[in-house]
């Protein structure tokens, strides 16, 4: 009785190279570390069962033309089962997760007509894409005719990636490996996109993905990779699914994996400050206060209006003004767990109302990022001036 040789092992390491070649064939992205991120993204929707979350692939750019629509249509030919959902309710997700033969994986293209500032509320799809980032996230809804309704519970757990203008609400973007793409410089080239032609090209490189994600599924599965020193909490669920990738296939993955990690994870801090109470709070601490340990809330207004880059001298049509400022900080507490609140300053022989920089401490240490290091070198010396 003869019996065949056993297949040979695949190398995972070269089939991850083969699907960043692939990328990069077609897309521009802004940084190395983008190819590394999304192609273990595109690895890891075939193991999602191994993994306790699965973070949101996200294509963002403040204009169109930035390839984010290409960008997710190369990922469509490398992925399981994917479902593009332009406009698609909350309701046909759910049902779409729950309820199709296999699992699908959701591509959202045009985000920011559901999340834009035109849109209004969404909070049925952000509900969904919230819940499915973990594998416990489920939908609930009535089913049934009239008085005879039972609630029931629909899986929402899926690999989701999304594409669209501007940016998203800071619940999905902290769940998102995020991308800020840009036009291509003159310099720049792409091979053009021929669906009839490169789609079977990616289909093909998704099968093999299937085959290596099953034969490396004892390993993947229920492990909690070694993170990157300072990679904690929410990017620590984000990025755990993709250094388990990266340490299945071995080779140069695990290393680019991790220096990835810490380069997107870092770059989106930089670019996102949080919601617009800790944006406020840090914008307090660098630029207002910076060392000065009480001052009048006409004065702390008069700072933030003059900040560049910044919402406060534009909230919806207005400027920030005291009882906005008031209505903001009163969310975060002092050390001896106080709503921050305007106390007297004396000033000049008189009493005015401010804030102390005392009482904004214990929320700077809670909520803000570190302060960064000023880059700023001194100037030099004018012509025909000596230093002193």
């Amino acid at each position: 009785m003869s019996t065949n040789p056993p297949a040979p092992a695949m190398d995972g390491s070269a089939l991850l190279d083969e699907v960043e070649a692939f990328h990069r064939r077609f897309n521009i992205f802004p940084l190395e570390a983008a190819y590394v991120a999304v192609t273990l993204w595109d690895a890891h929707a075939h193991l999602l069962d191994c993994f306790d979350s699965t973070p949101r692939l996200a294509f963002l750019s403040p204009e169109p033309g930035s390839g984010k629509s290409r960008a997710l249509e190369i990922v469509e030919t490398l992925v399981p089962q994917p479902m593009v959902a332009v406009n698609a309710s909350a309701s046909a997700l759910f049902r779409a997760v729950s309820g199709m033969e296999g699992r699908p994986t959701i591509l959202f293209d045009e985000i920011d007509t559901v999340f834009g500032p035109k849109a209004g509320e969404n909070e049925q799809l952000r509900g969904f894409l919230n819940a499915g980032h973990r594998r416990s996230g489920v939908m609930w809804r009535c089913v049934g005719d009239g008085a005879n309704q039972q609630v029931q519970e629909f899986p929402s757990f899926c690999g989701v990636a999304v594409a669209g203008l501007g940016s998203l609400p800071d619940t999905i973007l902290t769940r998102s490996v995020i991308v800020r793409m840009r036009r291509r410089a003159p310099n720049e080239r792409v091979e053009p996109f021929r669906q009839r032609i490169h789609e079977k090209e990616g289909h093909a490189l998704r099968d093999r993905l299937a085959v290596w994600a099953q034969s490396v599924r004892h390993v993947v599965d229920g492990v909690f990779p070694e993170l990157p020193e300072g990679i904690s909490d929410r990017p620590a669920d984000v990025w755990e699914p993709l250094l388990a990738v990266a340490d299945a296939a071995g080779g140069t993955w695990p290393e680019r994996a991790r220096a990835a990690c810490i380069e997107l994870v870092n770059a989106a801090k930089t670019s996102d400050k949080g919601s617009i109470g800790i944006r406020l709070l840090t914008d307090l601490r660098d630029y207002v206060f910076n060392g000065i340990d009480r001052l009048p809330t006409v004065a702390i207004l008069d700072r933030l209006h003059s900040l560049e880059e910044a919402p406060w001298a534009d909230m919806s049509g207005k400027p920030l003004d005291a009882r906005g400022l008031s209505r903001m900080l009163r969310e975060y507490m002092t050390a001896d767990n106080t709503p921050i609140a305007a106390r007297n300053i004396k000033a000049g022989g008189s009493v005015m109302k401010g804030y102390y920089a005392t009482d904004l401490h214990d929320a700077w240490q809670r909520y803000c990022p570190p302060p960064a290091e000023s880059a700023l070198l001194p100037l030099p010396p004018l012509p025909g001036r000596s230093e002193p």
